[in-house]
């Protein structure tokens, strides 16, 4: 088994982890799934920001671990949860990094959610 591959991010792939000014709450459903004033946004070479919630500021009773994984050699193992409204479930709508990489290592303890599934609301 080989081991994974850890990239440093530079100015060929560029990461930056900064505290969010502001309130920005997700909702999924018309449930609010996360509120904080103390979100992380994480900007990533070519992707949208993405906002990391603390864990105490989402609603974590309306999520459920999942079996679904993922690895990025910049931010390192991936952890999913679905989300469940009512009757409704997201599959793998959010995700935490539990141990993330060094240069990240800002959003441990957090929580992101995809945009498709939860809406993001910048306030």
């Amino acid at each position: 088994m080989s081991e994974k591959p850890v990239k440093v991010p530079g100015p060929d792939h560029p990461i930056s982890v900064t505290p969010y000014v502001g309130r920005v709450v997700g909702s999924a459903g018309g449930r609010t799934i996360a509120d904080s004033t103390a979100t992380l946004a994480l900007a990533e070479a070519g992707c949208p920001v993405v906002h990391y919630f603390p864990r105490a500021d989402v609603d974590l009773g309306a999520l459920e671990p999942t079996d679904h994984a993922s690895y990025c050699p910049y931010k390192g193992d991936a952890s999913y949860f679905s989300i469940v409204v009512g009757e409704d479930v997201l599959s793998n709508a959010a995700w935490s990094y539990e141990r993330p990489h060094a240069p990240v290592a800002q959003i441990e303890g957090h929580i992101a959610f995809y945009s498709d599934k939860v809406e993001i609301a910048e306030r």
